[in-house]
């Protein structure tokens, strides 16, 4: 018989963390019973830090994660596209950095993950003071609400402060970690959030060829609505299936990058590197790239190995996006601390010149402004159809005129309409409609962050729209499907890609009005009409049935036809 074994499950090593101290108020330590010092905290110093953080993740990245991103910028490998989201993604930073606008205009679910020592006293619950803290941060900052409350099975209505977080205070039983209190805190929006992937696989999958295969035609599928270059993980196995997703989750903020390299008979997790440069490369070769072709569909890649049931394979995927919002934290004897995340973005932007990028470009995929075709939003819609019909896809446009913005709840209220036999609004027929909510508008500003939500999930209303006169030219984010290419080539409309991630550069560079034209009532829901300039966008599907992703779903790992892999 074995011999008793015991072992965490994710054993994450020692916290190599760069952490700033917020206070030293609200925390003391008290004398127990035979000599055993106690860690007291009040709810307010709870509160503070989560409020901190929350503004923090909002506002900042780590300094690694931006590393990653200028990087791009050096690489000779990398394509023109992948530069030019690049540069833009490091300025949209620069400007979150200021505290004003928020680097994402889908601030996220509110995510706090905490570890307490046994021996840390709360008047409790803890929970409460965190909550308050994420309120206090949501209501207080130019952040946006996201949460709806089901107030029936069909009915549900936005809570108006983001409220519920979703909040886990587990025991941290760890020795030497009596008196500590840690934190991991994220804010994760809808477009990540639904790029997490469950597979119940079997033993078939565990073997070099057949888990490359695998492992390529799931990332494929991710494509580019999550706002990539990502940092992607993957976790093998799992006690549950709720734990390998939950693994995947924090493996993909690094949380885990700490794991130990190799497995043992205890059964705790490892990373596997060597797999993990593999699929990296394999990321490089697929040519999605950072959204519109070329080679950095993701910075970096984590792959976890977990135990399993003999008879169950679960398989997690998990990303993080160009908004890699989290940050850890913790509450000892010292004080209350939180990660140091960058506070001055702009020292990874490039000394080039936008004249310099211009006089370097290559035609329409070129990072110059002097690259981009330019489209005149006021002229009418035939006009803006037949300049755009010119160009092939994966062009590369500048906007300027009114954009009408409608999202999911929109697009819902003008489908029962047509449904009921009554017209499609004059403004979509006039207007291309641009998927997106804003976050709030700070005092003395046109717009709060103003980026794009994933297009996807208006696919099924393209057709009926596009045949009523509407929705003939579509701007968003990520990749769509066969249905909406087929719309376009029928009734001659295009779908516009722009860039996931810099909202707060769009809000501050390129927006320049803002005005609620119907469903007030409904918020960041609500259809309304903004006038921009010089707006980012790539045409992505055309008039002739032409779709830049087309082809970047399809597998082309073959066993025995990639060596090296």
């Amino acid at each position: 018989m074995p011999e008793f074994v015991y072992e965490d499950l994710l054993p994450v090593g020692a916290d190599t963390t760069d952490y700033r101290l917020l206070t030293t108020e609200g925390v003391s330590t008290v004398d127990g019973p035979d000599g055993t010092t106690f860690l007291r905290v009040d709810p307010e110093a709870i509160r503070l830090l989560t409020e901190t953080a929350m503004h923090d993740i909002s506002h900042y990245l780590r300094p690694d994660h931006l590393a990653q991103v200028a990087k791009i910028l050096d690489d000779p490998e990398a394509s023109d596209n992948d530069k030019f989201v690049a540069l833009d993604l490091l300025k949209n930073a620069n400007i979150a950095a200021g505290g004003v606008l928020p680097m994402c205009q889908d601030t996220g679910t509110a995510i706090v993950k905490g570890e307490r020592g046994q021996h840390v006293l709360t008047p409790g619950p803890d929970e409460r003071a965190v909550a308050r803290g994420v309120y206090d941060a949501f209501t207080r900052l130019n952040l946006r609400y996201s949460q709806n409350a089901p107030l029936t099975m069909w009915d549900e209505k936005n809570t108006g402060n983001n409220l519920p977080a979703q909040i886990e205070i587990g025991a941290d039983t760890t020795p030497g970690h009596e008196n500590s209190y840690k934190f991991l805190f994220m804010a994760k929006g809808g477009g990540s959030a639904n790029k997490s992937f469950l597979y119940q696989e079997t033993k078939a999958i565990l073997n070099p060829e057949r888990m490359m295969q695998f492992i390529e035609e799931k990332i494929r599928s991710i494509g580019t609505a999550a706002c990539p270059p990502y940092h992607l993980a993957i976790v093998v196995g799992g006690t549950s299936a709720e734990f390998a997703v939950k693994t995947a989750k924090l493996a993909s903020a690094h949380y885990l990058d700490e794991l130990p390299r190799e497995g043992a008979m205890s059964g705790r997790g490892f990373r596997d590197v060597e797999l993990e440069e593999k699929v990296f490369e394999l990321t490089q070769q697929i040519g999605i790239g950072a959204q519109f072709g070329g080679k950095y569909f993701c910075h970096d890649v984590r792959v976890v190995r977990l135990p399993r049931h003999g008879a169950s394979l679960p398989v997690a995927i998990a990303v993080s996006c160009s908004a890699d919002r989290q940050a850890k934290a913790k509450i000892t004897p010292e004080g209350v601390f939180l990660e140091q995340l960058e506070f001055d973005p702009g020292r990874f932007l490039p000394a080039t010149t936008d004249a310099e990028l211009d006089a370097a470009t290559h035609g329409v995929s070129g990072t110059g402004k002097g690259a981009a075709v330019r489209i005149d939003l006021n002229k009418p819609m035939a006009e803006i159809l037949a300049e755009l019909s010119k160009h092939p896809v994966k062009t590369r446009l500048s906007l300027t005129g009114p954009l009408v913005v409608a999202r999911d709840i929109a697009h819902s209220k003008i489908k029962e309409r047509l449904d009921a036999g009554e017209e499609m609004p004059q403004y979509l027929k006039d207007h291309p409609v641009y998927y997106a909510g804003p976050a709030k508008t700070p005092e003395g500003m046109p717009s709060g962050s103003f980026g794009p939500t994933t297009a996807g999930r208006m696919d099924s209303y393209v057709e009926q729209f596009q045949a009523a006169g509407g929705s003939m030219v579509m701007l968003a984010k990520g990749n769509r499907s066969k249905q909406v290419t087929d719309a376009c080539a029928t009734h001659g409309g295009f779908y516009l890609g722009s860039i996931g991630g810099p909202a707060a550069r769009l809000a501050q560079d390129c927006i320049k009005h803002v005005e609620v034209i119907e469903y007030e009532e409904l918020g960041m829901e609500a259809v309304w009409k903004i006038d921009v300039e010089d707006f980012p966008a790539f045409i992505v599907v055309d008039d002739k049935g032409e779709d830049f992703f087309a082809h970047t779903g399809e597998v082309t790992l073959t066993v025995g036809k990639r060596p090296g892999l």
